[in-house]
């Protein structure tokens, strides 16, 4: 988690012409929300989206079950997202073509709440595989068709999504 925080600082400084406020996202509201994702069978929460100087930055909590299968492959257009696993494995799939892409509608939730405009999938058919665990990172460009193929044990991971064209709401 230290990681992500110091690559979004990195980013606000960079981009920054004014002073704005540090912004804590607490273990506390990431168990919390973890808690709210399997209460509700809810995948992907927003905690915090934040006008960054320039750019918004989402943080956000992902909870998937053991044996969830090829599932919600995605190409964000204008977002980058960086993922921390704080919890279980996957094999994670990222390249390659999606398979029954779907352009996402700009007024539903995936596109106002978590990654913009896009185009979501069933799959990813061919790309690069590897296996992600507690402690591990993925940085994911925008443009990057991304997914996971397997999920070997329920995984948990933070999600900081950078977002320069402030398609986001913030949060």
């Amino acid at each position: 988690m230290f990681r992500i925080l110091a690559v979004m600082l990195v980013l606000v400084q960079a981009n920054s012409t004014r002073s704005l406020p540090a912004v804590d996202v607490k273990a506390a509201d990431i168990q919390a929300t973890v808690k709210q994702e399997i209460a509700t069978k809810t995948t992907d929460i927003p905690i915090r989206t934040v006008d960054a100087g320039g750019q918004h930055i989402g943080v956000a909590v992902v909870h998937r079950e053991k044996g969830a299968g090829p599932n919600n492959a995605a190409i964000h257009d204008k977002v980058s997202e960086v993922y921390q696993i704080t919890e279980g494995s996957g094999t994670f799939v990222t390249g390659g073509e999606l398979v029954n892409p779907q352009r996402r509608e700009n007024t539903s939730e995936t596109v106002t709440q978590l990654s913009g405009p896009g185009i979501g999938g069933s799959g990813i058919k061919g790309g690069v595989s590897r296996r992600v665990a507690k402690g591990d990172m993925v940085i994911i460009p925008a443009g990057t068709s991304h997914g996971f193929s397997e999920i070997q044990e329920s995984i948990t991971y933070t999600v900081v999504r950078i977002d320069p064209a402030r398609v986001i709401k913030l949060k």
